[in-house]
């Protein structure tokens, strides 16, 4: 039967059912497949804290969104166009986002009384009228899967496992995906249980056939791979991209890297991916604690080390002192937070910015710590090799905030070049530095580099140059124990300057107008939120202009003079307003706070229709 094609500029795609129906790993193929096609992606992970809630339970429901273009995107999408729900509970939990005239399909197979009932409908939605301006799709997903494995032996239930690679494959149809990497995937995952891998390789085509032979599906839809710069890309999801910027960091600056951590959502996948690079020297120890993890890092990087550490929400609590201690001895160390929804263990596996001011003022006495956000997933592979830098050449622990949307989510990145990688080989210090007054050669540990503040690094056991380590104050210069109240100013505030001194670049506006009276401002990753919705308004002829913060600590040089630019400034934070606050104390700027704190991820229509009542309302 000759069906129908319809060539779409771009599709949303949302997968959606219990915890147990392979979700994450459908979402994960058909991600993978698309960015092998060509297309811009960008895909929006959402799964319980639970490690299993009950099953056909609204706390249950794992969902799995991809938005995939001909062109550039930069969010996960706001609605999907289409919605695979395996259950009533992932209608339910699901529909309200849908729009009208969106394509549903659901599992019938799981629309049975008791699981209508576990989920509140009394009646079934697929019976009642509810979903009329939709257009439906009833597929009894299990049972055409079953069918379709009755030569493999498999039990009912073993056999309605697959059910998500049936799915799976009706998609692939429906979007015209490509197929080999999947079947390569399933036999490399299943290579001790062939008979597995053959079987869920079968699922996997039935659903390509069911849509290709079936009446209810009578078009399939194109999108075109998208126009990008030259190069080689990959898909690539924050966590990995921090993981393999801490390996080349760590390559580009000749030092051996080493990770200390305690596993925590959703910070753990880093901790896991540095494992498997022994072979470039890295060493991961997962510690028994946070505070543990933390002062691991910190003795490696005395060591001469790449000390780094990784957390979540609550760890970095855990590990504050061990940060001020860095922040005394001024050794380089790389803290990343991978933030979620608070306070105390709060929300572990959804998405917020509500540790701004904790990175900024979360220590006991005055410890200042540059900080840094990357601005996507793929951006966080920048922001670790700029984090180093900061490091190293300042002596200084760097807090990265990343968080549980940039972390799991996942976009084309182009592998760059190692030309286009920086040189951030830094030199120990190898002998003496100064002389006393009897003419004796010495080493002073606090003697600076007048440029940066930096103090010298040297190594444990470099013949000569041993010196006093610790939390308690030193002396300029000689590093010896000091309590004196002038030399414990001077070196507050010689700490301090050191923060303030580093050279960042100066923040970019967006104005292409030049017509603008309303700044946007956001950090971290808002950014594509943002930038979708000042698209929007662009095109309905509404000038605004934008300005994203990738250093927070310190602000670039030219931020205060950029807001003074504006009649308003609109600071949109998945918080209650902290960057807005940091704003206002440090230039005296009114800065209008939009705030969101319900674990999930700005959208660009809602973001949309508040700057455009910031535009209209002056």
């Amino acid at each position: 039967m000759l069906k129908d094609v319809k060539r779409l500029d771009r599709v949303i795609i949302r997968f959606a059912g219990d915890s147990g129906d392979g979700i994450q790993l459908t979402g994960d193929r058909f991600t993978s497949e698309t960015a092998s096609f060509g297309n811009d992606l960008s895909t929006l992970p959402n799964f319980p804290a639970e490690i299993r809630a009950p099953a056909g339970t609204l706390p249950g429901v794992s969902s799995f969104q991809l938005h995939f273009a001909d062109h550039d995107i930069l969010t996960p999408g706001d609605a999907p166009n289409v919605l695979v729900a395996m259950n009533p509970a992932a209608l339910k939990a699901n529909i309200a986002d849908v729009p009208r005239g969106a394509e549903i399909i659901v599992n019938t197979d799981e629309f049975t009384k008791r699981a209508l009932a576990k989920v509140g409908y009394a009646v079934s939605p697929l019976e009642d009228g509810s979903l009329d301006g939709y257009s439906v799709h009833p597929v009894p997903l299990g049972t055409l899967t079953v069918e379709a494995l009755k030569e493999f032996g498999l039990s009912r239930k073993d056999a309605d496992r697959s059910k998500n690679m049936f799915a799976l494959g009706l998609l692939s149809w429906m979007y015209h995906r490509p197929t080999d990497g999947t079947e390569a995937f399933l036999r490399q995952k299943f290579a001790k249980r062939p008979a597995i891998a053959e079987a869920n390789i079968a699922a996997y085509r039935a659903g390509w056939n069911f849509g290709e032979t079936t009446e209810d599906f009578a078009v399939s839809y194109e999108v075109a791979p998208a126009a990008m710069p030259t190069g080689t890309y990959r898909n690539i999801t924050g966590n990995l991209a921090l993981a393999l910027g801490l390996v080349v960091a760590s390559e580009q600056a000749d030092l051996p890297l080493f990770m200390g951590g305690y596993p925590i959502t959703p910070a753990s996948d880093i901790l896991h991916e540095l494992s498997k690079h022994k072979n470039f020297g890295v060493r991961t120890f997962q510690a028994e604690d946070e505070i543990a993890g933390i002062g691991a890092a910190l003795g490696a990087a005395f060591g001469g080390s790449l000390g780094v550490t990784t957390t979540s929400g609550p760890g970095i609590a855990l590990k504050s002192e061990t940060i001020g201690l860095a922040v005394s001895l001024e050794l380089p160390l790389l803290v990343i937070d991978i933030q979620r929804g608070g306070p105390s263990t709060g929300l572990p596996t959804k998405t917020e910015q509500a540790d701004l001011l904790q990175a900024m003022y979360g220590r006991n006495g005055e410890a200042p710590v540059p900080v840094v956000a990357p601005r996507s997933a793929a951006d966080c592979f920048e922001i670790v090799l700029e984090a180093i830098r900061i490091a190293l050449t300042y002596r200084t622990p760097v807090l990265v905030l990343s968080d549980g949307y940039l972390a799991n989510g996942s976009e084309p990145w182009r592998i760059p070049e190692t030309g286009e990688l920086p040189d951030l080989r830094v030199q120990f210090t190898t002998r003496p530095n100064h002389i006393l007054d009897d003419g004796t050669e010495t080493f002073w540990p606090f003697k600076r580099d007048p440029e940066t503040l930096a103090r010298p690094w040297a190594v444990p056991g470099t013949p000569g140059l041993e010196h006093r380590i610790g939390g308690i104050e030193k002396a300029d210069g000689s590093g010896n124990i000091s309590y004196d109240p002038a030399n414990h100013d001077f070196m507050v505030r010689t700490r301090q300057a050191k923060i303030d001194g580093i050279q960042v670049p100066d923040v970019e506006v967006d104005d292409p107008s030049g017509e603008a009276k309303v700044l946007v401002l956001g950090w971290g990753s808002t950014y594509g939120p943002i930038t979708a919705a000042v698209r929007r308004l662009r095109r309905d002829g509404d000038p605004i202009a934008q300005a994203h913060l990738r250093y927070i600590n310190p602000f670039p040089r030219n931020l205060g003079e950029v807001l003074k630019r504006y009649d308003k400034v609109v600071v949109p934070e998945m918080n209650l307003g902290q960057l807005a606050a940091l704003v206002r104390a440090e230039y005296l700027v009114d800065a209008h706070s939009y705030n969101q704190v319900n674990g999930m991820p700005f959208k660009a229509e809602q973001l949309a229709v508040r700057l455009k009542e910031a535009i209209d309302h002056g």
